[in-house]
């Protein structure tokens, strides 16, 4: 691709609206053949092969184009003025025999008049494309015309290879771009950009053309002459027309050509495609539509990953973890849509940088605001209002990003038809600050703070509060080319209050917390481009605040409890090789090393050795000191990935990790809830221990632009917790009494088709898993299901979705999601009995029966304002449908004794069609 070629395509959008052609060759060869059924890129090709016409245009603009012609001896603009007639296709061919495909308007082939001398021998609109070009597109020639010089130049240059690094941003918002591919094209050497839009690309000494390509981002190059290791940084321009979402995408055949399996990586625009319950984008309810991640029902951000309890995820946020995803009953997640720039979640192959969970890890990163000018963007809907700014701080070296969310949902609470419920009260807010500043070009720092808060009655005196808070504080510093470090520094805090105050003498106030703070420093070594290298150490400390019971005001009678505070320390080292061991061939392999303290003071219970560990078997108590060390528990942990290409758009992908978890969540609901606890594992309970066996296929078809893939995995899991019949987990000062260990067997299969460009794009999955627990250890004195295996709560063996998106121009589109899985397994009453005078209920083996299957369908319809650059806000609208067919969903089943008789209810959270609107802006 020449330089001509460039400025053609920059000026795409301010060109004039042709007929068909501009331009066109006046020594056309004549076409002949049969093209029958042909998908455009086939036809193109067979051209090519026969003629010297070379056919440039962008794969997703044509992949749903089918050709049908026969042809015999016609010219080639011919051939395509019947092939485009009646559509929105044009074409334009010029003198080089180069011909170019668009939609909506032909490129021109010829400049203006004077166009680099600034004539005025422009007619139809060409002073404006001067105007344009003079501004931008000129500037972007002469950055790709200059020779740039690396390193200290040396007369002959000297045989041998040298590291070329630096950082790719938007050129708008000086934002970093996560996987840009990087690379020349003789000899094929290539990279990606990480998390920080930093690469690291090793080549032979000498001229080359680099090459930058990244999907949203116009395609570039900068021509160097490599003498010996130096520092480029590169800035890209935006390739979507006004007002459209930025993308950040890895490479479109990351899926095959990457390591990484069993890894989703989702972007703002389909959080914004993807309906939702009450109209605004929810990055979690797009993890749920993904194969292999499920919740137990509605208003519940509570995932569970390959069989694994919601306990089991990491969710990080800059680094911090989030305890608690979700807002309002489960409603909404914790994450504002305009503050997100990624999120990828690990399900299998986890990265050895990674620790702490089982099943997977959920890593959000933030936007780091715009470096070049003050902007902003926010929405109202029905139920919430959000708003975020963003701007430099110092223009090009400090930027900032702001954003906020609140609910107003008492209005409707008021609508209820239930009078119980009308005076019920219920809302949220959530607090985004992310700065980033430059000290030089070797030197970043990140500071990100998140406060979010929850407040609930619900036909009650009881009031439930809670807050997550997050900080952290990250250094990024460039030692060479081939390597850098990251040092972080983190807060995270969870906390919770019910109270009631309504009657002075029973008034009572319930507290819960956990606080946790870390340290850890990261390094990423390249020593060739076939060859990567992580490791690095973390040191995590957590306490605890199990519970504390004291009343509320000076008339209540209620006695005090408190539950002593625990302390734990985990530490792990960790390292990671990635290497091309060929072409078709890549290997990496992981171990990280965790070691966990549990801390004094506390008083720990000895039991009778052997016998099950209730209140009548306690023998003895330790009472331990404060920061004595009581229990430590540690461990390797394995990572293991490989990848064989099959071809270039078909690979086959393995991996193996084990995982360990020292802290869990005790909780008798089958969904995340305000009043759970989290327990360090300490003499009495074991910390849990995972392994992950997987393996898949993947294949593109079409020029990368769908996706398949199948994916098998086998999981078991050990000291999975489950509870007592009857199990009190609140206030409960020897917990060990109430629970028991469960071994844990996952297993399950997941197939996805995707298509993630043209009119119509979005994805179908399938997905068939079990998660089956038993209890074999009799010390536990309680064998459920006497010991066999039994579903757990989560336990939904089918699961389709479909997520369909359908662009009917470029300020309209369509939205349709459809899902169904398996009711999950509860526990019936199987018969009664009258025992003393009362009846008295038989329950069936745990978990033997399931409520109905779910199924459900949502429709939104996005509307864009008008697409004029200068206006002082842009504007969209949001119209949505939930549960379009109104089926009524069964969530759970409960009981009720009634005049002597007990009845069985069926609850359903959304019984019927849930519409609501938003509109968004932006200035």
């Amino acid at each position: 691709m020449n330089q001509l070629y460039r400025i053609f395509w920059l000026v795409l959008c301010l060109s004039c609206i042709g007929t068909y052609t501009l331009g066109q060759s006046t020594h056309e060869v004549p076409i002949s053949g049969d093209f029958s059924n042909l998908h455009f890129d086939q036809f193109a090709g067979q051209i090519e092969s026969r003629t010297p016409y070379r056919f440039f245009y962008n794969t997703r603009d044509v992949d749903s184009l089918i050709v049908n012609l026969q042809v015999t001896n016609q010219p080639l603009h011919t051939v395509l003025r019947q092939l485009f007639e009646g559509s929105k296709y044009y074409y334009s061919i010029d003198h080089q025999q180069r011909v170019y495909i668009t939609l909506d308007r032909p490129i021109r082939t010829e400049l203006p008049i004077g166009f680099f001398h600034g004539g005025a021998g422009t007619a139809n609109g060409d002073s404006a494309l001067n105007d344009y070009m003079t501004q931008g597109a000129k500037k972007r020639i002469e950055t790709e015309s200059k020779l740039y010089e690396i390193g200290r130049r040396t007369n002959p240059i000297r045989p041998g290879r040298a590291t070329l690094a630096g950082s790719v941003r938007n050129v708008a918002s000086g934002e970093p771009i996560v996987g840009a591919a990087v690379y020349i094209e003789n000899p094929r050497m290539g990279t990606v950009t990480d998390q920080f839009g930093y690469y690291s690309i090793t080549l032979p000494r000498g001229r080359h053309s680099l090459k930058l390509r990244s999907i949203g981002m116009k395609d570039t190059q900068r021509r160097i002459v490599l003498y010996s290791e130096g520092k480029l940084d590169i800035e890209m321009e935006d390739d979507v027309i006004a007002l459209k979402e930025v993308v950040i995408e890895a490479e479109k055949d990351v899926n095959v050509s990457g390591m990484q399996m069993g890894q989703q990586r989702v972007d703002i625009k389909t959080i914004r495609q993807v309906p939702t319950a009450l109209g605004e984008a929810d990055l979690l309810r797009v993890i749920l539509t993904l194969p292999g991640v499920k919740s137990v029902g509605e208003s519940s951000t509570g995932l569970n990953v390959r069989g694994g309890a919601t306990d089991q995820n990491l969710i990080l946020y800059n680094d911090a973890t989030i305890y608690n995803s979700s807002h309002l009953f489960g409603f909404f997640s914790a994450f504002n849509p305009d503050i997100i720039k990624s999120a990828e979640l690990y399900k299998s192959g986890i990265p050895s940088r990674y620790g702490g969970r089982l099943s997977s890890v959920l890593d959000v990163q933030t936007r780091d605001g715009n470096k070049k000018k003050l902007v902003g963007s926010g929405g109202i809907g029905l139920l919430t209002g959000r708003l975020m700014l963003e701007g430099p701080i110092l223009k090009d070296k400090t930027s900032f990003i702001i954003g906020g969310r609140s609910t107003y949902s008492d209005w409707l609470l008021r609508q209820l038809p239930n009078s119980a419920f009308q005076k019920s009260q219920a809302s949220f807010y959530d607090l985004n600050l992310h700065v980033t500043h430059d000290f030089n070009e070797k030197n970043t720092l990140y500071l990100t703070g998140y406060l979010s808060s929850d407040r609930f009655r619900l036909n009650s005196d009881t009031t439930y509060q809670y807050q997550n808070q997050a900080a952290t504080l990250k250094w990024k510093h460039i030692i060479n080319n081939k390597l850098y470090s990251v040092f972080t520094g983190s807060y995270s805090g969870y906390n919770y209050q019910v109270y009631s105050e309504k009657n002075p003498v029973n008034a009572y106030q319930l507290d819960f917390g956990i606080k946790q703070s870390q340290l850890k420093a990261d390094f990423n070594y390249y020593p060739t481009n076939r060859h990567a290298v992580d490791f690095g150490l973390s040191s995590t400390y957590y306490k605890l605040s199990p519970g504390n019971f004291q009343p509320r005001g000076s008339e209540s009678l209620i006695v005090p409890d408190v539950v002593a505070d625990e302390q734990g320390i985990e530490n792990a080292v960790y390292i990671g090789d990635k290497f091309d061991i060929t072409d078709q061939l890549s290997i990496s392999g992981g171990l990280r090393y965790s070691a966990y303290t549990y801390l004094g003071p506390k008083s720990v219970y000895q039991y009778i050795p052997g016998q099950p560990m209730t209140v009548n078997t306690i023998t003895d108590t330790l009472v331990y000191v404060n920061r004595a060390a009581i229990k430590t528990y540690h461990g390797p942990e394995y990572r293991l990935a490989l990848r064989y290409s099959l071809s270039p758009t078909a690979s086959i992908k393995a991996s193996f990790n084990r995982m360990r978890q020292y802290i869990q969540m005790l909780s008798n609901t089958t969904v995340i809830s305000p009043t759970d606890i989290w327990k360090l594992s300490d003499p009495n309970i074991k910390p849990q221990i995972g392994d992950q066996y997987a393996l898949g296929f993947y294949r593109n078809n079409r020029t990368n632009t769908i996706e398949t893939s199948v994916e098998v995995y086998y999981k078991t899991m050990q000291n999975r917790l489950d509870y007592r019949s009857g199990a009190v987990l609140l206030l409960n000062h020897h917990i060990e009494t109430d629970v028991v260990n469960a071994q844990g067997l996952a297993y399950g299969i997941e197939f996805l088709i995707k298509k993630s460009t043209g009119k119509l794009n979005g994805w179908l999955s399938y997905t068939y898993a079990r998660t089956l627990l038993r209890t074999t250890d009799q010390s536990n004195g309680e064998t459920i299901n006497q010991g066999n295996y039994y579903p757990s709560n989560y336990d939904k063996p089918h699961d389709v979705t479909m997520i369909g998106n359908y662009k009917i121009n470029r300020r309209f589109s369509l939205s349709l999601n459809f899902t169904y899985s398996t009711g999950r397994p509860i526990t019936l009453p199987v018969a009664k009995y009258t025992l003393d005078g009362s009846q008295r209920l038989l329950f069936s083996d745990r978990n033997q029966y399931r409520i109905p299957d779910y199924y459900r369908a949502d429709f939104a319809m996005n509307i864009e304002g008008n697409h004029k650059v200068r206006k002082l806000a842009h504007s969209s609208w949001t119209v949505s449908v939930y549960n379009l067919t109104g089926r009524r969903n069964v969530y759970s089943v409960y009981f009720k004794s009634e005049n002597g008789v007990i009845n069985g209810y069926k609850l359903s959270i959304f019984g019927q069609p849930i519409p609501s609107i938003t509109y968004n802006f932006r200035f």
